[in-house]
């Protein structure tokens, strides 16, 4: 549930004569429109360097690829992103300021290793270090077990950034567990960082006001608009009490319960496995998470902390099992029943999405069959919706599944419908049916990963955890009954959305 964020998409201001950057060609008396390169300097053709390989994941605004040098035939991943999603100056300076920052922190040891810049007339494209590892997540879970001394060592290369990145001047402001890969596949791997978008360059004495980061990591100033470098140790707080107990320290339902959560700042560590982990591990969280952005503990102090040092308090003995039960709760529920509920919205009769389809083509100025940040926040504000600019950018991020940075009108109908249709038999029982596709009565392993292939979400992994945790009689497939507790699932794993 990724939640509040950034950089929205307006529709493209109209090219003319006064627009800035619009340039003429003097010896031509037919005004030719050009526009400027956003990286300062003359387009170049990738191909020339690098041979695109394999899509490796995809965000809200770029599509990574693995790409392989062609005189040294080394490896690399290419983030490429369209400059159709650059419409703005704020944009176009979003994009340099990335590259700067990355060209800055390049050489430290947790941060990855950027190659450099290159645009063509449709996109800019970043090449850096490819870290074949994986998210470090599923390497824990892959791996079966830990112990708080692993959990500290995680944590210390987690804190090492964030230090890194107050001491070099730079406040990354998105900390979470999907930007951090492991370099390779080795029991050895370096944690490294790898997404730089939302970060900027720290102004001292300068407060920030935008609203940035990602549902349950984001800090409590910064739902507040008044903040500092202190969200990123707080970003780095929730991630080690995940790292702990499997679970998010602050969640709810609804992402503004969430961000309730957040702003009250209780943080429990009486429900299992608290019990059971260390006074220090538990006073380094709690120093971590501390409401006070002023009384919060610095990444020098973290780094310092008996309990993270690395010959430190932090115990070799086993962590519960059920933590990383949990964790996997946590990673592959929210990716199955997304799917289940943009099923259930294409499996809607006429009727009943003929209000939502009128309201889509109402907001749809531009009649292009996507919604952008701007005419949803235009439309909204037609209707009469009182919703800041902070909760529309949430509403966009929380519709927009393919993380494309537009709502497609399918997107639109799984956002806007009732909920109460998870709570009718028959909705159920159609989107149970479109992944039972033999009609046998269960959906198969086989059935699911088909299905979730086509949404673009079939790793063996995701599958493998969702059958393991809906399916709560241990029969390998997943029954109707199942299906209907896992989407009306008022448990842990359903509080998560």
């Amino acid at each position: 549930m990724g939640l509040c964020i950034t950089k929205p998409n307006p529709p493209s201001p109209i090219q003319n004569s006064d627009h800035p950057n619009t340039q003429f060609l003097a010896t031509t008396p037919k005004r030719i429109f050009k526009p400027d390169p956003i990286l300062n300097k003359p387009y170049q053709d990738i191909k020339q360097h690098y041979t695109i390989g394999p899509e490796l994941g995809r965000g809200q605004f770029g599509i990574t690829y693995l790409c392989t040098h062609n005189s040294t035939s080394q490896k690399f991943a290419c983030k490429s992103i369209s400059k159709k999603k650059l419409i703005t100056k704020g944009d176009k300076e979003d994009m340099r300021r990335e590259i700067q920052i990355m060209q800055h922190l390049s050489g430290q040891a947790n941060v990855v290793e950027f190659k450099g810049a290159y645009e063509d007339k449709s996109c800019v494209h970043l090449v850096m270090e490819v870290c074949e590892g994986g998210e470090l997540f599923d390497r824990i879970i892959a791996k079966g077990h830990y112990s708080e001394r692993a959990a500290a060592s995680i944590c210390r290369s987690i804190v090492n950034v964030v230090h890194v990145c107050h001491f070099m001047g730079v406040l990354h402001r998105d900390l979470k567990p999907e930007n951090f890969l492991l370099s390779d596949t080795s029991e050895e791997a370096v944690l490294k960082a790898t997404d730089f978008g939302l970060s900027v360059f720290i102004q001292e004495g300068k407060s920030y006001r935008d609203i940035v980061g990602s549902a349950y990591y984001v800090a409590p100033e910064v739902l507040k608009r008044k903040y500092g470098k202190e969200i990123d140790i707080w970003s780095a707080g929730v991630m080690l009490y995940i790292l702990l107990s499997g679970v998010p320290p602050f969640w709810a339902k609804t992402e503004k319960g969430i961000f309730n959560e957040i702003l009250k700042g209780y943080v429990d560590f009486e429900s299992d496995p608290w019990p059971s982990i260390s006074t220090s591990a538990k006073d380094l969280v709690q120093r971590m998470l501390t409401l006070d952005p002023k009384k919060r503990i610095t990444s020098a102090q973290v780094l310092e902390h008996p309990w993270i040092r690395e010959d430190g308090e932090a115990s070799d003995k086993p962590i519960d099992s059920a933590v990383l039960s949990r964790m996997k709760q946590f990673r592959a529920m929210n990716k199955f029943k997304k799917l289940a509920l943009k099923v259930i919205a294409e499996n809607l009769s006429a009727e009943e999405i003929q209000g939502l389809k009128s309201m889509f083509l109402n907001i749809d100025t531009d009649n292009s069959g996507t919604i952008t940040y701007e005419e949803l926040k235009t439309g909204l504000a037609r209707l009469g919706s009182k919703l800041t600019e902070a909760e529309v950018r949430q509403l966009m991020e929380a519709a927009d599944v393919d993380g494309n940075g537009t709502i497609d009108y399918i997107e639109f109908i799984t956002a806007t419908m009732h909920r109460h249709k998870l709570e009718r038999g028959e909705d159920l029982y159609k989107a149970f049916q479109h992944f039972d596709t033999d009609g046998s009565g269960f959906i198969t392993r086989d059935e699911l990963e088909s299905a979730m292939k086509k949404y673009g979400m079939g790793d063996e992994a995701t599958i493998k955890e969702i059958i393991s945790e809906v399916d709560t009689d241990n029969d390998g497939k997943i029954n109707y009954e199942e299906f209907c507790t896992m989407m009306r699932s008022g448990t842990q794993a359903g509080k998560l959305f």
